[in-house]
């Protein structure tokens, strides 16, 4: 899709009144100038959930999930970015803008335009109704369901059918079978090379895979007996993408929220069968590796994501690239474990043999986090017992390491690593090209408290949050360091604007950029602990920390220039700036 214009995505907030948009999914109560609610993100008896009109902004002051009207969507709803613009904006009368396609354009278009001609979302759920009916018919069918455990409520809820062992059976529901094509590109038949067609599914279980607006987009098959392959698949298609897509999501949203986690297993089977049993925060992929758009998508549904594999070889495979593609969207507070289960079992038999309790306490106790994973993984690969293998071991890591981005977890690791490879912990940053943070010798001289108070700079940014019309007010000093470039982002967006815009319009603005981290810690920051100041004062306030930003800076290129001139000396220009800060 092309990318969708900033300008729009402001006239969209400006439209769109995040109340209305919140309470589509949860029912809000007046508080005040506010609107509360049971946060829908954690499981809680007393509403925390705050919707502000005024900041068109949402904050859960349990649990922080916090954001703007297209952040909810993205987050209760799994939505995309651009499918939740879209969403909104059909809401509110807008037409995304037309822009020159690109090529992906003009392809999703002409994609979009099929699915549209031939209604393929109806041709599905016409062979789901058929598959389910086929299913009440079939005394083999319900047998064999019935010896894996499942009952009919369970079958239900999952759209559960049987395809009969025949060649042509969907004809019997679609007229024109010989030359619908719509049941081509939908892959539920195949035309061979001599241009005959039969369908796909022959005597098998039918699973209906359901995208997260309960769109019915392919199949999984499971034959009854003894034959290959064992699960069949619908192929790729415009409606459906094995990449993008997890078996089970749209029933269990609910379930994930509630539970604080969800599990990844491998089959279709294992996630029914958990469910029968009571394990309804369960999802599976789709015959594929888990990729990194489902490492994303699972992470939005929850803060816990365990993934439950084999404890074979063929398993700790699967974990490691599962693994490998999560680790660039970690996050501080997001936790990814690995369950390998005992020889000869899969989630859909242990939770058969055992029940839900045992599974349950096998998924506490035994879970191995993403850092426990990681090194154990890497270490079995190498002769620890010698200085060769260990710098194996560090070299393997390196690489891996560099692509988590969260801070805390990033240190926990390195901490791990070097303690596992009998190295101190400076030496290993050095050889991973880490700088150690400077030190404040006041700061370090002082009792350490539980919160810090926030720097010059975020306070600066969260008096700009708290009254964007000062943006106009503020000079800020030029400097090439992230925090400062970041306001100074969100200044020239206030400017830019034709009145004041509200903290969603503010958050929205720098989604994607180098700014969002800082500028979404700073708003919850501003939402649970603001101190209270009137206009005037903030702007007073403003002056003063941009005063104290410039002294620092002032302070902090001298320190550099004095450092440099001690190693390698000082250019005439760097000698006449010393003394003019010096002097100041």
């Amino acid at each position: 899709m092309a990318l969708i214009p900033d300008s729009f995505i402001q006239d969209l907030l400006n439209r769109v009144d995040i109340v209305d948009v919140v309470e589509r999914y949860v029912p809000l109560k007046k508080a005040g100038q506010n609107y509360q609610a049971c946060c829908p993100f954690h499981s809680e008896k007393t509403p925390s959930f705050t919707v502000s009109p005024i900041k068109q902004f949402y904050h859960c002051f349990g649990c922080g999930a916090h954001g703007t009207a297209i952040s909810f969507l993205m987050e209760h709803s799994g939505m995309s970015f651009p499918d939740a613009v879209k969403d909104l904006a059909s809401g509110v009368g807008m037409r995304l803008p037309s822009e020159e396609p690109t090529p992906a354009d003009r392809k999703a278009a002409q994609q979009k335009a099929m699915v549209e001609a031939l209604d393929l979302p109806a041709v599905m759920q016409l062979a789901t109704r058929f598959y389910r009916s086929q299913l009440k018919s079939s005394t083999r069918a319900i047998n064999y369901l019935k010896k894996r455990g499942l009952t009919g409520e369970v079958a239900a809820r999952f759209g559960l059918g049987y395809a009969p062992d025949a060649w042509q059976s969907l004809e019997s529901i679609f007229t024109d079978y010989p030359k619908n094509p719509a049941l081509l590109e939908s892959g539920l038949v195949i035309d061979n090379d001599s241009g005959r067609r039969y369908d796909r599914f022959r005597d098998r279980i039918m699973f209906p895979i359901v995208n997260q607006r309960g769109a019915i987009i392919g199949f999984g098959g499971r034959v009854l007996d003894s034959g290959e392959p064992k699960y069949l698949n619908s192929p790729e298609t415009v409606l459906f993408e094995k990449g993008r897509e997890l078996y089970g999501l749209y029933q269990a949203r609910q379930a994930i929220r509630d539970a604080g986690k969800v599990i990844v297993v491998e089959g279709y089977m294992d996630v029914v069968s958990l469910a029968q049993f009571g394990v309804n925060y369960a999802v599976a992929t789709l015959g594929t590796s888990t990729t990194p758009t489902h490492v994303q998508k699972l992470l939005r549904q929850t803060d816990r994501v365990v993934f439950c594999f084999d404890g074979d070889n063929a398993g700790r495979k699967a974990a490691w690239r599962a693994l490998e593609n999560a680790l660039p969207f970690m996050q501080d507070g997001k936790a990814l474990d690995f369950l390998f289960l005992p020889q000869d079992e899969d989630p859909d038999s242990y939770v058969r043999h055992f029940g839900k309790d045992r599974f349950e306490q096998l998924l506490s106790e035994d879970s191995v986090p993403l850092t426990g994973f990681l090194l154990s993984e890497l270490a079995s690969r190498v002769d620890m017992q010698s200085d060769s293998g260990r710098a194996s071991l560090l070299h393997s890591a390196k690489p891996l390491l560099a692509q988590i981005a969260a801070p805390a977890l990033n240190l926990m690791l390195r901490s791990r690593l070097a303690e596992l490879v009998g190295v101190a912990q400076d030496e290993l940053d050095r050889l991973f090209g880490i700088r150690k943070a400077r030190s404040d010798k006041k700061m370090t001289a002082q009792p350490r408290t539980p919160r810090q108070p926030p720097s010059v700079t975020r306070q600066l940014l969260q008096w700009l949050l708290q009254y964007p019309q000062l943006a106009t007010t503020l000079h800020l000093p030029e400097s090439n360091q992230e925090e400062i470039a970041a306001i100074s982002a969100v200044r020239q967006f206030c400017l830019d604007c034709d009145s004041a815009p509200s903290l969603g319009q503010i958050m929205e603005s720098v989604r994607g950029t180098p700014a969002e981290q800082l500028v979404r810690q700073t708003a919850r920051l501003l939402l649970e602990e603001a101190p209270v100041l009137s206009e005037e004062e903030a702007a007073q306030e403003m002056a003063s920390l941009v005063e104290r930003l410039q002294a620092r800076l002032r302070s902090d290129q001298l320190e550099y220039l004095q450092r440099k001139a001690q190693q390698s000396g000082l250019t005439d220009e760097e000698k006449m700036q010393m003394l003019e800060l010096l002097k100041r």
